[in-house]
């Protein structure tokens, strides 16, 4: 086997690879043309090269997309270069301010808000969620839910109609039969053996 110059043999000896800034032509090894603002890299499936962090490929070229205020450059072989500061959101090529209204708080990506528990989101707002009486928030914080014994009646919780030879089950709101009764018309049945 033949190694062409700027290459190397492989571990096992079956095969040679281009050193690095080089790429396979024609059972040769040609030198890569590593654009102003690039670097190369050992990608055989590649261009063998790539821009560095804060640029972007055009072409054959390296260029350094706009970065507009608020926002600072990223090292991502994809999209824009760019990702807003936290408090800030991007917007037709911009960072716009998150406008956080009052009883709300910034989300760990910090481009979007969310209610504080006990608010619900309605707009560009957070609304108190009104708990009716025989009832608690949820765990979310954004709904409430009925105590138990009692069920979701339009606005409000109703007491759970328990029939004779019934009990609530783990559901809370739900009712069922003991053993030897059916579940019938509201009521339970005795069933016959």
């Amino acid at each position: 086997m033949t190694i062409p110059p700027n290459a190397y043999l492989s571990p096992d000896g079956s095969s040679w690879t281009c050193n690095r800034g080089f790429r396979t032509e024609g059972g040769a090894c040609k030198a890569v043309q590593i654009p102003a603002n690039g670097h190369a890299v050992d990608a055989r499936y590649d261009r063998g090269w790539r821009c560095n962090r804060g640029y972007r490929p055009v072409g054959e070229r390296c260029e350094q997309p706009a970065i507009p205020a608020h926002a600072f450059a990223v090292d991502s072989g994809y999209g824009s270069a760019w990702e807003c500061e936290r408090g800030f959101r991007e917007s037709h090529g911009a960072c716009v301010a998150v406008a956080v209204p009052a009883n709300a708080y910034l989300v760990r990506s910090g481009d979007d808000w969310k209610c504080e528990r006990g608010f619900s989101r309605v707009g560009d707002r957070c609304n108190p969620i009104v708990v009716p009486a025989n009832a608690y928030l949820d765990e979310s914080g954004s709904e409430w839910s009925c105590d138990r014994g009692f069920r979701k009646e339009g606005t409000g919780c109703g007491v759970l109609r328990v029939p004779d030879h019934g009990y609530i089950n783990h559901s809370g709101d739900q009712w069922s039969c003991e053993d030897g009764f059916l579940k019938k018309d509201g009521a339970c049945l005795q069933t016959t053996t």
